[in-house]
């Protein structure tokens, strides 16, 4: 008799919400009528920066398989698609980088690490991820996209959340955990925020609980606050 596999949707919906967010905002967004002296278009931007951030948690959960565990095949599905809706990442190529991390964290062998202060390493961390062919894409689509929308909406909402997401998760999940020595007994070689849920929500679905993150990689981003102790 065949095993029954139990398959957990939730995190296939969670995926698919965070997607329909991402897109149904930026279609408001690109049309929204933009006064630079009100307070809204600016929250608007950096909400539009959490749902970029949201795509690659979204992503990133897919290389560990918990998006649609049991499902490897969709589940790289979704883990290529939220990649690629952020800025034109690459899923295969990523997918190696974060498992070398997993590997050797904070070692010359982490793509991720980088001996040095905030802004070579933040160079390092763009220059190894960022290809020539994604800012090609990311040129055509800005001289696609300002021909039916406003340029200054299109810079907001779409440009700038791209770029402020990427110093978001470099920032919350790179640096501040793996910046300075740690603790022989350390295992993951990995810093931690302090607990507190909800700005660890808001400041990167939680991926500020690194050592957490390393220590139970099983676990998808929205159970991830679980595990803090």
């Amino acid at each position: 008799m065949a095993k029954t596999i139990n398959r957990d949707n939730r995190g296939i919906a969670i995926a698919a919400i965070i997607v329909a967010c991402w897109f149904g905002l930026l279609v408001y967004l690109l049309r929204f009528p933009v006064d630079f002296t009100s307070p809204l278009p600016y929250l608007f931007m950096l909400l539009q920066t959490h749902m970029y951030t949201g795509l690659f948690i979204t992503a990133h959960d897919a290389m560990h398989g918990v998006v649609a565990p049991g499902r490897p095949k969709l589940n790289r599905l979704i883990g290529t698609v939220t990649a690629f809706l952020f800025a034109y990442n690459w899923y295969p190529r990523l997918l190696p980088k974060h498992h070398q991390h997993h590997k050797h964290v904070a070692t010359e062998e982490d793509p991720d690490y980088h001996h040095g202060s905030f802004w070579p390493w933040y160079y390092s961390f763009l220059k190894n991820y960022i290809t020539w062919w994604q800012i090609v894409l990311m040129a055509i689509t800005y001289n696609v996209l300002q021909l039916f929308f406003p340029l200054e909406n299109v810079i907001m909402f779409w440009m700038v959340p791209a770029i402020l997401a990427t110093f978001q998760l470099f920032y919350f999940g790179t640096y501040l955990p793996h910046r300075g020595e740690h603790a022989p007994e350390n295992k993951h070689k990995s810093g931690t925020q302090d607990k507190n849920h909800l700005w660890a929500f808001v400041s990167c679905y939680f991926f500020g609980y690194h050592y957490e993150h390393h220590d139970k990689p099983y676990l998808p981003w929205w159970q991830l606050y679980k595990a803090k102790g």
